[in-house]
């Protein structure tokens, strides 16, 4: 299944997973060390009269952050289309929009704003620290408090707002990959909640 870009703008809800796979050498790094089919992971926010925004977490700093309207690396809240393109167009990534099949209520956009207005602007871990991180995150320890995110990685920075709409258990961050939001992937929602089948974006 394929759409256009625009027409994915238009129907895209908060909540709505987008997923994207690059042929870099950076790119087929995440993809092995993470044992995942994609290397890039964002969530829609689309509020009122609002453009639809992209939660992610990123390298670059190409655009603008709306939340604090600086260029900034990490964490980052950006306008949803503009995102798209650029990781289109300068990073030659595919994309396939992901939508959530779930009512999401004022209570949990408010819990999305609340992720953003915590996380945004956290920095992101180096490929290393990346790859160390991801491995501890399988490792099972015993709980010591609720995890904090000292850098950030972008399939965490989607969990940890899931998380905070109620769609996601309590877990550590480090514990999920880009991959763990394909559908290959047993990715379990609560509350009924699930992710439909990818569409893929056709970006003109």
């Amino acid at each position: 299944m394929a759409t256009s870009l625009d027409r994915a703008v238009e129907m895209t809800r908060t909540g709505d997973v987008w997923v994207f796979r690059g042929r870099s050498a950076a790119d087929r790094a995440i993809q092995t060390m993470t044992n995942s089919p994609v290397n890039h992971v964002g969530m829609a926010i689309v509020l009122d009269d609002l453009p639809p925004l992209m939660w992610h977490a990123e390298l670059g700093k190409s655009l603008k952050d709306m939340w604090t309207g600086t260029h900034q690396r990490g964490a980052q809240l950006h306008d949803l289309r503009d995102a798209v393109v650029t990781w289109h167009d300068k990073y030659k990534q595919r994309a396939w929009l992901r939508q959530l099949d779930h009512p999401v209520t004022r209570e949990m956009e408010d819990a999305a704003l609340r992720a953003v207005a915590r996380l945004d602007g956290t920095p992101f871990p180096s490929t290393a620290k990346l790859a160390s991180r991801w491995m501890r995150g399988r490792v099972p320890l015993r709980p010591k408090g609720e995890a904090t995110l000292e850098s950030a990685f972008c399939a965490e920075i989607v969990a940890v707002t899931y998380e905070e709409m109620r769609l996601l258990p309590k877990r550590r961050p480090n514990w999920y990959d880009p991959g763990k939001f394909w559908s290959g992937d047993d990715l379990e929602l609560l509350g009924g909640a699930k992710l439909g089948p990818e569409i893929e974006i056709v970006v003109m």
